[in-house]
């Protein structure tokens, strides 16, 4: 593309040669003449000086003297829309293979792509442009959506409902059973798992995490909502739209989250637990069963608290050898 295809196409405003032309994208510190990249923050603008990308993409009202650029709201958004253009999804041929296993009850949109050995049980749909992985299991009865991508080896139970343009990265399991027991009699009696799962439209999933099944009630992952790799979500968890959860983050059972919400890596929620509208958890804070974390606030630490009351605890502590050393003194002038 040339940089005034990229301003027409970004809404941008332009400085230095707009025929110039990029045929890639790439980071700041390795972008060539050849390369789109952006900067914004303090951080990024103070490196762009040296870069030697052909355009860089940056906030408005920056000026790089030297160098080509093209000014916009958010850089970041409008990359992610020029690198949608210059690396285009690469494109697949619809068909089943040989060793794919179909139920004859099994309804498959005309233009579904499935890679080798996917099993597809009765009763299950798959709406038009999904892909399907080598190795992919869907189970009696599961409805999967449109334009839906789903990488090797997911795992998908009987009964789950799935929307349209999901994508489910490798090894991602959805619908297993909740982790639930009852001990009585001397020993561990399993509580039906017998509830669904729902994964709405435009989720992201990433590798090897896991979804369960309700119990009795049903497990609900919200429109947009995006989760990393290695994270796991039990039973009559609902999570709200457009969600941000980091990896190995566990939510235990009946938990609701609201939407907007922002979940660290390694969180660690306890069952019964309500999350509001707009809550950002850092990473390794951990919930304690039954807590309602308020809306639009921050919470840190284990057991969570608001970040304000974090910071004065934390600052207490870092004093705490100190206070010890002063208290022996103290108590050693006492002695005499």
């Amino acid at each position: 593309m040339t940089i005034d295809e990229i301003v027409r196409l970004v809404d941008g405003r332009l400085q230095g040669d707009g025929s110039h032309e990029v045929h890639d994208v790439a980071s700041l510190e390795r972008a060539g003449p050849d390369d789109l990249t952006f900067a914004e923050g303090a951080r990024g603008l103070a490196k762009a000086g040296a870069s030697r990308a052909g355009c860089i993409l940056v906030p408005d009202g920056v000026s790089l003297p030297q160098l080509t650029t093209v000014a916009v709201p958010r850089p970041k958004l409008s990359f992610i829309r020029i690198a949608d253009v210059l690396r285009p999804k690469p494109a697949t041929t619809p068909g089943i293979h040989p060793s794919t296993v179909v139920d004859p009850q099994a309804n498959l949109a005309e233009d579904v792509c499935a890679g080798p050995q996917v099993v597809i049980e009765r009763g299950v749909t798959v709406g038009p442009g999904t892909r399907l992985g080598a190795g992919v299991f869907l189970g009696e009865g599961v409805a999967l959506g449109s334009q839906c991508l789903l990488y090797p080896k997911v795992t998908v139970y009987p009964g789950a409902r799935i929307g349209n343009r999901v994508v489910l990265h490798a090894g991602v399991v959805v619908g297993s059973d909740g982790f639930g027991y009852v001990f009585a009699e001397g020993r561990q009696h399993k509580f039906p798992q017998l509830g669904g799962v729902i994964i709405e439209d435009d989720v992201e999933i990433g590798s090897n995490s896991t979804i369960d099944r309700g119990s009795l009630g049903t497990t609900v992952i919200g429109t947009g909502t995006k989760i990393d790799n290695l994270v796991q979500v039990a039973h009559n968890v609902r999570i709200g739209r457009h969600c941000l959860i980091a990896a190995q983050t566990g939510i235990s059972g009946s938990v609701e989250i609201g939407d907007y919400v922002v979940l660290g890596g390694q969180v660690g929620v306890a069952d019964n637990v309500r999350i509001e509208d707009n809550v950002t958890v850092g990473a390794q804070a951990g919930i304690p069963s039954g807590k309602a974390l308020r809306k639009g606030m921050t919470y840190w630490g284990t057991p969570a608290r608001p970040l304000p009351e974090f910071k004065k605890m934390y600052a207490h502590l870092s004093h705490l050898p100190s206070f010890v050393e002063k208290i022996g003194r103290l108590e050693r002038r006492l002695a005499k």
